[in-house]
């Protein structure tokens, strides 16, 4: 706790200085209007406006993603939020785009369309828990935001004249309802702001400090838009290049929270899939030599008890090096390479078993595929020396021709006839790791010759 109270405090300083840098530079700006600069580029705006519309876009797209991995209820509002926002940019990008001017339903309905965006975000951090209803509930969010869009830019549109204009001439002040939506647009970006921020310092939270930093800048962009005289789709002013920033910081911390989320899974899969397997394994050895003790405690022969203790003994020392070994490469903290020769020479330790391993260095995986990858090869060869009574296998990780990427284990045992007993629980468990990694899985056995698997990946 100690230590993610002193990365708040240090973020917090920096959101501190950022605000200060900013609130500087308007202060300029309002001292000097001159340096109120308005460029006359129609070109560049559209750009600019597209560009934020893609990228708002692509932060919804994020955040789906990672609703999809933890279902919290926090990203279904982000990514509802930021769909709204691209949604009604759309409003005054189509007609520029159709070389048509951006009437004034248009421009109320895209600045009214991204208020309400920007106020679904800014709730996100005050939600918790998660939906119960994960392969639904975007759709719906997108559905029901798209409706309340369409139906408002119908009902703006339905008014005609009567609708105030938004782009004005250079000559006419800004009115003062115009004045007050831009400054509630700057209120909802300060909320934002305060609740990301105290979310990071609640939950630690990556992604939070990234909204709460884009929102920081978001802030000073909306005031910077109440302050200056002319609000004109044709101009570009600071304060879009400041939202342009904003988008970017978003992004990056979008992308890491992806990462993290999808890594976290793997991990927590992995890492209850190894304790199933101690437990099946670890705990069963044990307890034998737990039972094994009690009988000689008990008075049980030597000659009968002794030997089967000791075997008891060699067999959970094995299974306690292959719980260490897989927790390691489930944590990511032993290479791949490494973690899987180490369970080779722990395997053939007693020379009951040789097995070669042979990988090919240049054959890249990734992350989740090395995690299945191990533990396919491990159980791949835990049943080969359970139950093949094979002298020797070999495992290959290789490609061949065109980048086809392969995992092959090969034995000597007594095979089995593959259609009778390829059921087991051990070949289903194999099955279905290659199939959470998307490879095929095959499996070829003859009786008296052997038994071979394959996989290979995407």
């Amino acid at each position: 706790m100690k230590v993610r109270r002193n990365d708040f405090n240090a973020w917090l300083t920096g959101e501190l200085l950022l605000a200060a840098l900013l609130g500087a530079i308007l202060a300029l700006f309002l001292t000097f209007p001159v340096l109120q600069a308005e460029y006359d580029l129609p070109s560049l705006r559209l750009v600019l406006q597209t560009t934020m519309c893609l990228a708002g876009m692509l932060v919804a797209v994020l955040a789906v993603v990672r609703f999809s991995v933890e279902g919290r209820r926090v990203d279904l509002l982000l990514a509802s939020g930021f769909f709204v926002i691209s949604l009604s940019e759309v409003f005054v990008i189509g007609p520029q785009l159709g070389g048509q001017a951006v009437q004034s339903a248009e421009g109320w309905s895209s600045l009214l369309g991204g208020m309400l965006g920007q106020a679904l975000v800014a709730a996100a951090p005050l939600v918790r828990g998660r939906s119960k209803y994960r392969d639904w509930a975007i759709a719906n969010a997108v559905a029901v935001a798209g409706v309340v869009l369409v139906a408002a830019w119908a009902a703006l549109s339905s008014t005609g004249s009567a609708l105030p204009p938004l782009n004005l001439p250079d000559a006419v002040s800004k009115p003062f309802y115009l004045t007050a939506v831009l400054a509630l647009q700057a209120c909802i970006a300060l909320v934002a702001v305060i609740g990301w921020a105290e979310r990071f310092r609640r939950r630690d939270d990556d992604l939070a400090q990234w909204l709460a930093l884009g929102f920081t800048l978001s802030l000073f962009a909306a005031l910077q838009l109440v302050f200056q005289p002319v609000l004109a789709s044709r101009y570009v002013s600071q304060g879009d290049f400041l939202r342009m920033l904003s988008y970017a910081l978003i992004l990056v911390g979008g992308w890491r929270a992806i990462r993290f989320a999808e890594f976290g899974r793997a991990v927590a899969e992995e890492r209850a899939r190894v304790a199933r397997d101690i437990h099946d394994g670890l705990a069963q050895y044990l307890f034998a030599v737990s039972t094994h003790a009690a009988m000689i405690e008990a008075g049980a022969p030597l000659e009968d008890a002794v030997p089967k203790l000791k075997q008891a003994a060699v067999l959970a020392q094995q299974e306690a090096r292959f719980a260490i070994l897989a927790l390691s490469s489930a944590s990511g903290t032993a290479p791949f390479d490494a973690a899987l020769r180490r369970y080779v020479e722990i395997l053939t330790a007693d020379g009951s078993l040789e097995v070669e391993l042979d990988i090919d260095t240049s054959t890249r995986l990734a992350p989740d595929e090395q995690i299945e990858i191990f533990r396919i090869v491990q159980e791949g060869l835990a049943n080969v020396r359970k139950h093949s009574n094979a002298t020797s296998a070999e495992v290959t990780i290789g490609q061949r021709a065109f980048g086809e990427r392969y995992v092959t284990i090969t034995d000597d045992g007594e095979g089995f006839d593959g259609d009778e007993d390829a059921a087991g629980q051990g070949l289903k468990n194999m099955r279905a790791r290659a199939a959470s990694i998307e490879g095929g899985f095959s499996l070829r056995s003859v009786p008296g010759r052997g038994t071979a698997l394959e996989v290979v990946l995407r």
